[in-house]
């Protein structure tokens, strides 16, 4: 049988591009490795005026990563996330104490938003508060919202 210089060439040459490019693509679809031990924890912030979160007008939003490194836009991002720690993320506890300040009642509804993930969690927190007095007496002066 006779042999073909040139059929044997292109089935080598057709087999190597055929495997190279098989190992191109599984190199491509290889997992991306995780950049960090920690869960992530970023968070948008934002105090709104209005009674519904979704209709109300942000005045102010900031960012907050907590983990590895507490970081982001929020104006003192180490004494957030050293609260939101000490509640484990719990958005409501930190705004469960009695407030010891005195304030009208006058309706001018303030909202709250937390959204994001905390620990490798979605999160997803919002509340209305009457006024912006009422809503600093029940945050009972924490950085969270402290924006």
């Amino acid at each position: 049988m006779p042999r073909n210089p040139h059929a044997i060439f292109a089935t080598v040459t057709a087999s190597t591009l055929l495997l190279g490019g098989f190992a191109a693509t599984a190199a491509q679809a290889a997992p991306a490795k995780a950049e960090s031990l920690y869960a992530p924890s970023a968070l948008v912030l934002t105090v709104a005026r209005g009674e519904d979160p979704l209709t109300a007008t942000v005045e102010r939003a900031v960012t907050l990563t907590c983990a590895p490194t507490a970081e982001g836009t929020h104006p003192t991002p180490a004494a957030a996330c050293k609260e939101l720690a000490e509640v484990q993320g719990k958005f409501a506890e930190l705004t469960a104490g009695p407030s010891n300040r005195t304030c009208t009642r006058q309706w001018d509804p303030v909202v709250v938003t937390a959204h994001g993930v905390w620990q490798g969690k979605p999160v997803q927190f919002s509340t209305t508060y009457g006024n912006a007095c009422e809503m600093a007496g029940n945050m009972n002066d924490n950085a969270v919202f402290s924006f």
